[in-house]
C-alpha cells in the first residue's frame, strides 16, 4: 500500500515538473511567426491575405495589404492571441479593389 502511494505521488510530481517545465520554456520569434502565419491563412476573414509577417523580440510587425478594415483588425487580433507575442505593430494597408 505505502509502495502503491510513494509510486503515484511520484508519478504525480514528475507529471508537474514535465509541466512546469514546459511552460516555462522560452518561446522563439520563429515559433511565433510560425504561428501567426498559420492562424492568419485559417482565418476565414482574413484567409492569409498578402499579409507578411516579422518577428523580433516578441514583437510582431504585420505588413501588407486587404480590402477591408475588419479584416486588418481581424490580423491583429490574432496576432495578440499568440503564445510570446509581447506586442503587435499593425501596418497593414487597406486597398479597395
Amino acid at each position: 500500500m505505502i509502495n502503491k502511494r510513494l509510486g503515484l505521488s511520484l508519478v504525480l510530481f514528475l507529471s508537474l515538473l514535465l509541466t512546469v517545465q514546459a511552460a516555462t520554456k522560452p518561446v522563439t520569434d520563429d515559433f511565433i511567426s510560425d504561428t501567426v502565419r498559420q492562424k492568419l491563412a485559417a482565418d476565414s476573414l482574413v484567409k492569409g491575405g498578402a499579409i507578411d509577417v516579422e518577428v523580433k523580440d516578441g514583437t510582431v510587425t504585420l505588413k501588407g495589404k486587404v480590402q477591408e478594415p475588419k479584416q486588418k483588425d481581424k490580423a491583429e487580433r490574432i496576432a495578440k492571441k499568440v503564445n510570446g507575442v509581447k506586442t503587435v505593430v499593425n501596418e497593414i494597408k487597406i486597398e479597395k479593389p
